[in-house]
């Protein structure tokens, strides 16, 4: 019953893939040019956001330039219910369908700066939200002793530098200093708890604690769910490094990679028992017999790295082409322990068992006229989540599909707007994931409950950034 999905808020949220349309817990794009082409120009080095895509491509970039650029995430999400159980095995009851859990409209802003040195080395940085998310289930819906809230936020500062040996052959290096902060609510199953008291015989003596404290036993029949509040923060440190070779002026192959990252998310859980009743002796009882106390909590996690191998080719003056293929070790994250400091209560562990994956994305760019430039993409992204009983309300997570526009259009020699719209489409995504510890069981920390249903999403990005050269 428990905090479990604080952890599992943040460790599945860690696990997210850097790409930014990418699976697991991505938020937004990281480039709104990028954007434009479904991610599909790691090798076009098109403005300073190549920080963020491949730092080698800093070596192409001319005198000093600035992007300030935000991304709308529109997202539609429903979940309905299929049978999601206590782990006394029977309905949770509740909600049975949850429409646009998931909030209206979301917004990730990004800045980059980059500054040319010498002939041979340029310098830049980059700032952006590499992950994010914010879902809010009702309180009473089916699901609720997975979790009813989760809001993950976090922010990069990816300083740069590139070094260009000759025409063919760039160098990138950057480090990644990031920010993460986490919060949790889900719901407790006290009712499920007083049924297994009394089927085991113990809930006479629950009664005779409660008389002798001067409570009212009957407001047992009236209990419903406590809750449990969860949340935490870290800074942790990466890098990242790329290569760009241009056999010739118009064509051009990169490769990137990103290095994990390290968190010790560290924050407080905080356990609610004031309402599950109307009687505060008796919830007093509840919540000494629950073992869950107010105390520390801690979950080491580190982020999956990413290594991207891309292309570009300018065809004629008119047209240009590329192409991306980003592969994700999701597989570092497997089953996470959760640590409650300073407590009796054994650890909340998440079976995660996550798989890699790998996202392919092809672009092209298409100059209408001198101050327009028209651009379009495809990408389809694996999901990281094995299967149905490893799909949880916090990452109800599938194969993807994204269609993107987008235009560059210049307002002076100097200056210039980037616009990109994308559509993405998510497989149907049924889950049936069974807390594997219970709250009658000890040396470990559970709800037991299994949740079941299917979540259908649908997500658009609208992004808009400003370009300027001095």
């Amino acid at each position: 019953m428990n905090q479990k999905h604080l952890t599992l808020l943040v460790a599945l949220a860690l696990g997210a893939s850097l790409d930014a349309t990418a699976s697991g817990y991505r938020f937004g794009s990281q480039s709104v040019s990028a954007q434009g082409t479904a991610e599909a120009n790691g090798a076009e080095a098109a403005d300073a956001s190549t920080i963020f895509a491949n730092p080698a491509g800093l070596s192409r970039l001319e005198g000093r330039q600035i992007v300030g650029g935000v991304t709308a995430v529109v997202p539609h999400s429903t979940f309905q219910d299929a049978g999601s159980t206590r782990f006394t095995k029977t309905s949770t009851g509740g909600v049975k369908s949850q429409d646009d859990y998931a909030p209206s409209v979301v917004a990730a802003p990004t800045l980059y700066y980059s500054q040319k040195i010498d002939s041979q080395w340029t310098a830049g940085v980059g700032v952006f939200v590499p992950y994010g998310t914010k879902l809010d289930y009702d309180d009473n819906w089916s699901g609720r002793y997975s979790l009813t809230n989760i809001k993950l936020e976090s922010i990069n500062i990816n300083p740069s530098v590139a070094f260009r040996l000759s025409e063919q052959h760039s160098f990138g290096f950057g480090i990644s200093v990031e920010h993460m902060k986490a919060s949790l609510r889900q719901g407790v199953d006290v009712p499920g708890s007083i049924a297994a008291a009394q089927a085991a015989g113990s809930g006479a003596a629950l009664v005779r604690q409660i008389a002798s404290l001067g409570g009212n036993p009957a407001a047992l029949a009236t209990a419903g769910d406590a809750h449990a509040g969860v949340d935490g923060k870290d800074w942790g440190y990466g890098f990242n490094v790329g290569y760009l070779y241009s056999p010739t002026p118009d064509t051009r192959f990169g490769i990137a990679y990103r290095s994990s990252i390290k968190h010790e998310l560290k924050g407080g859980a905080v356990w609610d028992f004031s309402t599950v009743t109307s009687d505060a002796v008796v919830n007093k009882v509840l919540q000494g017999a629950s073992h869950h106390v107010n105390s520390a909590a801690r979950v080491d996690v580190s982020t999956p790295e990413t290594l991207s191998l891309n292309a570009f080719h300018q065809f004629d003056a008119k047209w240009a082409g590329m192409a991306d293929v980003t592969w994700t070790r999701n597989s570092r994250m497997q089953d996470i322990n959760i640590q409650f400091v300073g407590t009796n209560e054994g650890d909340l562990v998440i079976r995660q068992q996550w798989k890699n994956t790998v996202r392919v994305a092809l672009g092209a760019n298409y100059a209408l006229n001198d101050a327009v430039t028209l651009r379009g993409g495809i990408a389809h992204d694996d999901a990281p989540v094995r299967g149905d009983t490893l799909r949880h309300a916090a990452l109800p997570d599938a194969d993807r599909l994204q269609l993107s526009f987008g235009a560059n259009w210049k307002l002076t020699p100097a200056s210039s707007l980037d616009l990109a719209y994308s559509w993405l489409h998510f497989n149907d995504a049924s889950g049936n994931y069974t807390n594997n510890c219970n709250p009658v069981m000890t040396g470990c920390t559970g709800n037991g409950e299994t949740t079941r249903g299917t979540w259908k999403t649908r997500m658009q990005l609208l992004g808009l950034a400003y370009n300027y050269k001095f």
